[in-house]
């Protein structure tokens, strides 16, 4: 790696732009019923609009895996910086259901173009620690959530009114653009290794690529999805944007330990016992009638290694797919996760109906029904397990990359 390239300050500053990814995501969360009652909007328009950070960022992560080889990360970051920027200021001027639309889309084709540059930049800054550095990498993104839910808990006790809420992701956006503007970034891992554009797009053809990515929707949607809905569909169960900071603050501390974690675990025996986890969690969140603090812990646990494992599995052994192969998984997480939204937003609203107005019966069914979906992932990472263990005793022992 070239003198010129501070691996340490870029690090640092791909932190920061994903605290402000994570930011939107906890901020938006904990103002879903402000904005709900500030506009006089219901749950399927709520739906609508928090859905479109989750399609608006596949659109951008793929974009951005696909040309990130040829324009350089530095330039993606630029777009992200200034996507963020016109998102933030739009939100805070929105008028209604339409400028709230577009304001979250810009917000996340932003956060998109963030992860479409920053992940082959943690790889490509880290090819010795890849998994360990993506987990490094993606503590901020529930540490964002974590200081979000924090942020809209003290300026609701202040009185002070979700516009400053939003306003308050300025601060890192502007601190972002102006460390990324500063500094010099590397070629890419795929381009420095000389592997050829067809190889890459031979790679996320293989049929192990393709069994994670589909993979990856469900993981997506176990931890997201729940995380942005916990404040409407629990919200009759004490202060349920407690269960968000709660789950979010374990999410950072077990990313904070993938070091010494995946030393000892394989990856895809990590993901399987999150599954586990995960599964546990939302058992009990769905069935909470009263404190729900423990379960969002045992839930967090189970979900905090998902989306940067997911990664760094794919990125360790099919280092071929390179950047796009990151940003396809990453593109796959979010548009499922969208269309989950719109579904369950709609559903939610059919339930409410059927129960006469009883939303903690609707929350609740919501809950049940999206935990089937690491139940189910649970067979398809037990299979995982044994398909590696098998593929690994056929091939020479090498250094395991963590």
């Amino acid at each position: 790696m070239s003198a010129t390239i501070n691996r340490t300050q870029l690090f640092r500053a791909s932190c920061l732009s994903l605290l402000v990814t994570s930011l939107s995501f906890g901020i938006r969360a904990g103002i879903l019923d402000q904005l709900g009652s500030h506009f006089q909007l219901d749950t399927a328009q709520l739906a609508l609009i928090t859905s479109t950070a989750f399609w608006g960022f596949p659109i951008a992560v793929v974009i951005g895996g696909m040309i990130v080889d040829a324009i350089g990360m530095k330039r993606l970051l630029v777009i992200a910086f200034l996507l963020h920027l016109l998102g933030i200021i739009l939100t805070i001027f929105a008028q209604g259901f339409w400028t709230l639309y577009i304001s979250t889309l810009f917000i996340g084709l932003a956060n998109g173009t963030v992860e479409a540059s920053c992940n082959p930049l943690v790889t490509t800054l880290y090819p010795e620690s890849k998994a360990t550095k993506l987990n490094h990498f993606h503590l901020w993104f529930p540490g964002g959530i974590f200081i979000g839910t924090i942020i809209v808990l003290l300026f609701n006790k202040m009185a002070l009114g979700w516009q400053i809420q939003v306003g308050v992701m300025l601060i890192p956006t502007l601190i972002y653009g102006y460390l990324f503007s500063k500094l010099d970034f590397p070629v890419t891992e795929r381009v420095s290794s000389g592997v050829s554009t067809a190889g890459m797009y031979k790679a996320v053809a293989s049929p192990l690529f393709i069994f994670m990515f589909i993979c990856m929707c469900g993981t997506a949607v176990t931890e997201l999805y729940t995380e942005q809905w916990v404040p409407v569909l629990l919200k009759n169960i004490g202060n349920p944007i407690l269960i968000v900071t709660a789950t979010s603050g374990i999410m950072v501390i077990g990313r904070g330990l993938a070091k010494p974690v995946l030393g000892q675990f394989a990856p895809q025996t990590v993901l399987l016992m999150s599954t586990i986890i995960a599964a546990v969690g939302l058992y009990l969140l769905q069935s909470s009638t009263g404190n729900a603090f423990v379960d969002a812990i045992v839930f967090g646990i189970g979900v905090c290694f998902f989306w940067p494992t997911m990664l760094g599995f794919v990125n360790q052994n099919l280092p071929k797919t390179g950047a796009l192969g990151l940003n396809l998984m990453g593109g796959a997480g979010m548009f499922s996760v969208s269309v989950y939204t719109i579904y369950m937003g709609k559903h939610y609203d059919t339930l409410v109906k059927q129960a006469n107005g009883d939303t903690s019966f609707a929350g609740h069914q919501v809950l049940y029904i999206t935990s089937f979906i690491p139940i189910v992932l649970i067979v398809a990472f037990a299979g995982l397990v044994v398909y590696m263990r098998a593929k690994n005793k056929t091939k020479p022992l090498q250094q395991v990359v963590v």
